[in-house]
């Protein structure tokens, strides 16, 4: 086939099968690859037996260097540490990162971006466009108001999520504190209980809820004495995110090695 040829990593999870689905039901690549785990009950199936469907033509494997060898892109929604390591055998192999793992710590971020020396790496907290929006939003609006306006940013997802604040707060977090020309790491306030003082003017706060099945929602909060501007996001399907992925996977066929963010591939950097 001319098209490009994906691999999903993490098959067995929900957004891993949402991916394999995606990239099945498009015409603009193939799938050549699904990475589980050693040892797991679905390897050496075939993917669309295992997802309770029809032969696709493609084992799971938990040779992720073997199958990395034969694809144009890996799209990767795992754990950190399994995402660094994927990112070195993405690179090896220069086939294009897809990352939308979340909790990726200083450590992880050094050895992924030292991947993106070989390879195109494409990793955002968030794969919507709506979200990719509301980034852009929340600098512009932080930039026009000053600290009389305090910033919150609440967030809220389904009790299976691990991570918190989660990937797409910390975004939002980061695009405030750059609309102000400010560090996060100077101004997050991450942690509140019990007698915690007044909040300091300036800070950059995060708010987390947690249960059900909530697929994702987002508010960034300026509150000022006597008025508030509440910038808001809601996810009902997990698939804009396998979408936001495949998209990122096709965009990164014809660029240079470097890491990106789904900015680039939306086009919103002049937004």
């Amino acid at each position: 086939m001319d098209t490009p040829g994906i691999v999903i990593t993490g098959a067995s999870g929900k957004m891993g099968q949402m991916l394999i689905r995606e990239v099945l039901a498009s015409d603009a690549c193939h799938l050549v690859g699904a990475i589980e785990r050693d040892g797991h009950a679905w390897v050496g199936q075939d993917i669309g037996i295992a997802m309770g469907g029809a032969e696709v033509g493609v084992p799971v494997t938990s040779d992720a260097l073997e199958a990395f060898a034969k694809a144009q892109a890996v799209i990767d929604f795992t754990t950190p540490a399994s995402t660094v390591a994927f990112a070195g055998l993405a690179a090896q192999a220069r086939a294009v990162h897809v990352i939308g793992t979340t909790g990726l710590g200083n450590e992880d971020l050094t050895k992924i971006n030292a991947a993106a020396r070989h390879a195109v790496v494409v990793r955002a907290g968030n794969m919507s466009l709506g979200v990719n929006l509301l980034v852009q939003l929340t600098k512009r609006v932080a930039a026009a108001l000053d600290e009389d306006f305090d910033i919150e940013v609440i967030e809220a997802h389904h009790h299976h999520k691990v991570d918190a604040p989660s990937g797409t707060a910390l975004m939002l977090g980061e695009a405030a504190a750059e609309g102000r020309g400010v560090s996060l790491a100077d101004v997050s306030d991450r942690g509140r209980d019990g007698i915690t003082g007044a909040r300091k003017r300036g800070d950059i706060g995060f708010a987390v809820v947690r249960g059900g099945d909530i697929v994702g929602e987002h508010d960034v909060v300026f509150a000022a004495p006597g008025e508030r501007v509440t910038l808001r996001h809601m996810a009902t399907d997990r698939a804009i995110f396998a979408r936001g992925a495949l998209k990122a996977a096709l965009w990164g066929q014809d660029k240079s090695p470097g890491e990106y963010d789904m900015v680039d591939v939306l086009g919103l950097n002049s937004a």
